[in-house]
């Protein structure tokens, strides 16, 4: 007795296990795909920020590239100008056009001056550089070399020893004759003004930098960086090389430091050998999102763990039972029994407004369904009927066999097929002509349509003037009687027939009966009942023969018989 108690228990206890981890499990799939899609969103967002900004930084690299550009352009066409008035007028002349015609618009030009092919300082806009040699500068030489405009690398301006950069246009490049130069000085700081917009950003560093890697200018809060080689400064010097010696305008490069990962996009402002570079520090740009994203994951921990808490303390009749309500009727709709509703009497109040919809949408699923059952078969007896003979199509005969075969099988019953022909119906048609074949046609099927009414079968016109009758449930024997039945009503119909050796209309009948199994198919039932309809017409016409299957002794199978 204590062995029966203790099963018991047993089972009980692995029921309520059963059900307490049938509802962990339902509150896991409910609540993963939501941890799951709120974790990717949150690292597309992360991802789709880190895009964003290095997109957004590009363009003021970009930006910022084009303005030193126009910065540039503007010093060369200074210069290209007091060049063209140097080589259409004397030194004395040039110098006065020259200081006068200095725009105060352009105030990163820090002086203009016009210098022999010595090297000597002839006149400038600042009286404190007449006479000052600059022989020994490389951009001045370059500029008589090359007789092109020449940007200089980062100097020491030779009158304060303040930083500079200097550009070079020899008056050669307009007059050959002509062997001075044009010189201007350029202001850094106001390099490092127009940079000012990439400045004050977390984890963003910009510079301009010279073709030996010395920074030119910086936004102010980095303005500590100037006059320094690149290569002393902390994660820059990863890229000086490749900035420096790519043959591109501009190009990106992405590298993880020790810290952190990091993304230098670098541009060459054109006319120079000067690039901008501006690095940035994805974790700092990033920190807001990865904090939100650490914060999610603790919520959603902790919301994982409290649905799994309410699921395993949830009543099975609360959640369970009336899912499996809700199934059960769900299931028997869908397997076709249309008056399946759900008994909102067994169901918790949370489930009624969903038991109502259930009933309300099978109710209208079922009148949806006998709408479009009515318009099918309305559509179906259309498609399938002969116009001539009233009688049901060659379609329309195929169908129903194919119904009736199935059916068959089913309730394992007998099926009988007459094949039915007109005899010598061709020279009726050349003797009485096609009018008079067409209502021969018709009284010969409402003839049938009556034998198949009284028969419960299903008659139809197979083609041309054969017909065929299909009798459900029938055994050969009987086929046969209803197909004497045919024979006798067509010939009692007393239709002329003049050359016909029975001076009427008579019909020819083949007769074939199986039991249908799933080694056969309708074919060939057809083909049989067409074999005795062939043996009906070698036998004179006008008569009646079985030719179909007959059933094998041990039910294995079907055989031909005669």
């Amino acid at each position: 007795m204590s062995g029966v108690t203790f099963s018991r228990n047993r089972v009980k206890l692995k029921k309520l296990l059963g059900i307490r981890a049938r509802l962990a499990m339902l509150a896991v799939l409910l609540v993963a795909p939501l941890m799951l899609d709120r974790v990717r969103s949150l690292e597309d967002a992360r991802a789709k920020q880190i895009a964003t900004a290095s997109e957004e930084y590009a363009n003021i690299t970009h930006h910022s590239a084009e303005t030193q550009r126009e910065v540039i352009s503007s010093v060369e066409t200074m210069l290209k100008s007091a060049a063209y008035i140097r080589a259409s007028s004397g030194i004395a002349r040039s110098c006065e056009i020259l200081r006068a015609s200095l725009p105060a618009n352009l105030p990163w030009i820090r002086s203009i001056m016009l210098v022999s092919k010595d090297g000597v300082v002839q006149c400038s806009t600042l009286n404190a550089q007449v006479g000052l040699n600059i022989a020994d500068r490389e951009y001045f030489r370059k500029a008589q070399e090359t007789r092109d405009f020449v940007f200089s690398d980062y100097l020491f301006g030779k009158t304060n020893n303040r930083p500079i950069m200097m550009a070079a246009y020899p008056v050669a490049a307009i007059n050959p004759e002509e062997d001075s130069v044009a010189v201007a000085g350029i202001n850094l700081d106001w390099l490092s003004k127009i940079m000012a917009n990439l400045g004050g950003r977390p984890g963003i560093s910009s510079v301009l930098i010279d073709s030996t890697g010395v920074v030119l200018a910086a936004p102010p809060d980095q303005a500590s960086m100037i006059g320094r080689p690149l290569d002393n400064v902390p994660l820059l010097s990863a890229i000086t090389y490749k900035a420096l010696s790519s043959n591109t305008d501009t190009g990106s490069i992405s590298f993880a430091a020790t810290d952190s990962k990091r993304t230098i996009s670098f541009a060459r402002i054109p006319g120079t050998q000067a690039r901008l570079i501006v690095s940035v520090d994805e974790d700092i740009v990033t920190a807001a999102i990865n904090r939100d994203i650490r914060t999610a994951y603790l919520q959603l921990a902790f919301v994982c763990l409290f649905v799994l808490l309410g699921a395993l303390i949830g009543a099975e009749k609360l959640i369970i039972n009336p899912i499996e309500v809700m199934t059960g009727m769900a299931k028997r709709f869908g397997e076709g029994d249309s008056s399946a509703r759900v008994s909102r009497s067994r169901l918790p109040s949370e489930f009624m407004p969903l038991a109502r919809a259930f009933n309300a949408m099978a109710a209208q699923l079922s009148q949806r369904e006998r709408e479009l059952v009515a318009t099918n078969d309305r559509l179906t007896v259309m498609a399938s009927i002969d116009m001539l003979s009233g009688l049901a199509n060659r379609r329309g005969f195929q169908s129903r066999l194919e119904f009736e075969w199935l059916k068959a099988q089913q309730f394992t019953s007998e099926l009988s097929l007459l094949m039915i022909d007109v005899d010598y119906f061709k020279l009726y048609n050349d003797t009485y002509g096609h009018p008079e074949g067409d209502a021969c046609l018709t009284r010969i099927g409402e003839a049938l349509a009556r034998i198949a009414g009284e028969t419960m079968g299903f008659a139809g016109r197979y083609g041309g003037e054969e017909f065929c009758l299909l009798l459900p449930n029938t055994s050969a024997q009987k086929a046969l009687e209803v197909g004497e039945t045919v024979r006798m009503k067509v010939q009692g119909l007393a239709l002329p027939h003049i050359t016909s050796s029975y001076g009427m209309v008579t019909v020819s009948v083949g007769v074939a009966a199986t039991l249908p199994s799933d080694t056969q198919t309708p074919g060939e039932l057809i083909e049989a009942a067409d074999a005795a309809l062939y043996a009906a017409k070698h036998r004179g016409r006008n008569t009646v023969v079985e030719h179909g299957f007959a059933k094998l002794a041990d039910k294995t199978g079907m055989a031909m018989a005669g």
